[in-house]
């Protein structure tokens, strides 16, 4: 069964303002997501994955921020919207489960009246059905005593009641699309699982598109059916997760791969894991030219990358950024 595409993005560039000039924090990413499909993007922190997120609601502000290309969504460009017309799509058809739910929710209102804020704007519900609502989607997301957690603050709620809460509220307006930006980040394992079980069960009532925003490998061969690993504002390399996972190419991916225990495929377990050199470099000091990644592998040389990286589609439907990924002695040298 052929999927519908929920979403396309295509040669998108976000632009901070530094010192008064602009520097790319996504620079020229073009994917997409299907309805009823996890499309995953990983890669570590500062590869600008949130920026992405941010850019497809257009949540930036716009005084330090410029957003060029096109960001379909139902054949909408969400970036050629007034405010009016944004507001009536997120929430209602595009729901975001932001990073820090504490930061997210607002300290002053109870967590029903949050719930229930979203469902006044999108919905024509009477006061009763919206708390009727609001009651069974806590029920929903797992919380045991909704009556009390609806009338509690943000601050009275343990990391994996506010996550909760927080995908309560994405998930008020059943929304075709939902963008999960580490929606389990700084929540213990047991809560972890909880919250991906959680996702799980409701995408498939509800036949949500999810875009998963990661660093989490581990989380992305669980949940994901696609994956785009992104590197210094790039998608560097693109693919199914069975294919990625078992056949992964760019030295980045490879890199993430083998950094990561019980994913590593080196032959010798006393071996120790590898460390991936350096550090993703800030907005100000990012290479504009030739493959981002090659300060941190000096050990392949200038002539196996690209002055200017292109996609190369190794298999149907897997797409890798520069030549690089073709020095196997790369994975020999580092055992990987």
């Amino acid at each position: 069964m052929i999927k519908k595409e929920l979403l396309r993005i295509s040669n998108l560039v976000t632009s901070f303002r530094i010192n008064d000039q602009y520097y790319a924090a996504v620079d020229d990413v073009s994917i997409s997501v299907k309805e009823n499909e996890v499309f995953a993007i990983v890669g570590e922190s500062g590869c600008g994955k949130s920026a992405l997120a941010l850019s497809i609601m257009n949540l930036h502000n716009k005084s330090y921020t410029e957003v060029k290309g096109n960001i379909y969504f139902k054949d909408k460009d969400l970036l050629s919207l007034n405010v009016n017309e944004l507001n009536k799509i997120r929430g209602k058809d595009i729901g975001m489960i932001f990073q820090d739910p504490l930061t997210a929710l607002n300290p002053l209102m109870k967590i029903g009246a949050q719930i229930e804020e979203t469902l006044t704007f999108h919905t024509s519900l009477s006061k009763k059905e919206k708390q009727k609502r609001a009651m069974q989607l806590l029920n929903d997301v797992g919380i045991q005593s909704p009556k009390l957690t609806y009338e509690q603050f943000p601050h009275e709620l343990s990391g994996g009641m506010r996550q909760r809460a927080m995908i309560a509220i994405a998930l008020s307006c059943k929304p075709s699309l939902v963008i999960a930006d580490e929606p389990t980040t700084a929540l213990d394992v047991t809560i972890q699982a909880q919250i991906l079980d959680l996702l799980k069960k409701l995408q498939k009532e509800i036949k949500s598109g999810i875009i998963l925003i990661t660093h989490d490998l581990g989380v992305v061969a669980e949940m994901s059916d696609r994956v785009a690993v992104m590197y210094a504002g790039q998608i560097v390399e693109t693919a199914d997760t069975y294919e990625l996972f078992s056949n992964p190419i760019h030295p980045y991916t490879r890199s993430l791969f083998a950094s990561v225990p019980g994913i590593s495929s080196r032959n010798n377990e006393e071996e120790p894991l590898h460390v991936i050199q350096g550090m993703v470099p800030s907005l100000l000091k990012m290479k504009r030219d030739g493959c981002r990644f090659s300060p941190r592998i000096p050990w392949i040389t200038a002539s196996s990358h690209e002055e200017n990286p292109k996609y190369h589609e190794v298999k149907p439907g897997h797409m890798v950024l520069c030549t690089c990924y073709r020095d196997f002695h790369f994975y020999e040298r580092k055992g990987m």
